[in-house]
């Protein structure tokens, strides 16, 4: 990872544990997961509304659970119009691409790292023991693509250019969800951030 980089997650970890999350965060949250979002630090990026799209999480959970997903997807209309793109069968086509294409393979990798930096930021400032997730990120990365909502969290929060196929993503479901354009009045019932969606693919 470059300094430029270093420096780009380390100044975005502070700023949110910075802002923390307040109660009206915190609630909204736990009714998108439909469970208290625990070691949640902070909102990583929003709705134009204000709605949480994607939070931080801390890398150890209360009880010393080691946890790698740091950029956790929680809106609803995201979490389903991603849901949709893996439903479709396109997770190959991004694996593909990020092993035999040089320029994605190394984009790829620098997400990987920038992830890792990013958790290690939070670490520090947190006091949290991350020894049991040392080099592991998040969706695969830095080999293959295993879980589109993790990759989808990180160009939520670290903003395009940091993940090529977060943002690929993005771009293909905008039809569906645009972080621009506030959906979040729809009714999204098979749209909840559950945890076989988020969790369970990320290692």
């Amino acid at each position: 990872m470059t300094p430029t980089d270093t420096a780009f997650v380390t100044d975005l970890a502070a700023r949110l544990i910075a802002e923390g999350a307040d109660d009206g965060d915190i609630a909204t949250v736990q009714s998108q997961l439909g469970r208290y979002p625990r070691g949640m630090v902070a909102v990583g990026a929003r709705c134009v509304c204000g709605n949480p799209l994607a939070v931080v999480t801390r890398p150890m959970l209360p009880g010393g659970i080691p946890f790698p997903t740091s950029c956790y997807l929680t809106g609803p209309e995201v979490v389903k119009a991603v849901s949709h793109v893996e439903a479709e069968g396109h997770m190959p086509e991004y694996t593909d691409l990020v092993e035999h294409d040089a320029d994605a393979k190394a984009a790829y990798e620098r997400a990987h790292e920038m992830y890792l930096g990013f958790r290690h930021a939070l670490a520090t400032a947190l006091g949290d023991d991350e020894s049991h997730i040392e080099g592991i990120s998040a969706g695969g990365m830095p080999v293959r693509v295993k879980c589109l909502h993790a990759l989808v969290a990180q160009s939520l929060v670290m903003g395009p250019g940091v993940n090529l196929v977060g943002d690929m993503v993005l771009e293909r479901i905008r039809h569906e969800f645009d972080p621009a354009v506030c959906r979040c009045g729809r009714t999204a019932d098979d749209g909840a951030a559950t945890d076989e969606n988020r969790e369970g693919k990320t290692r």
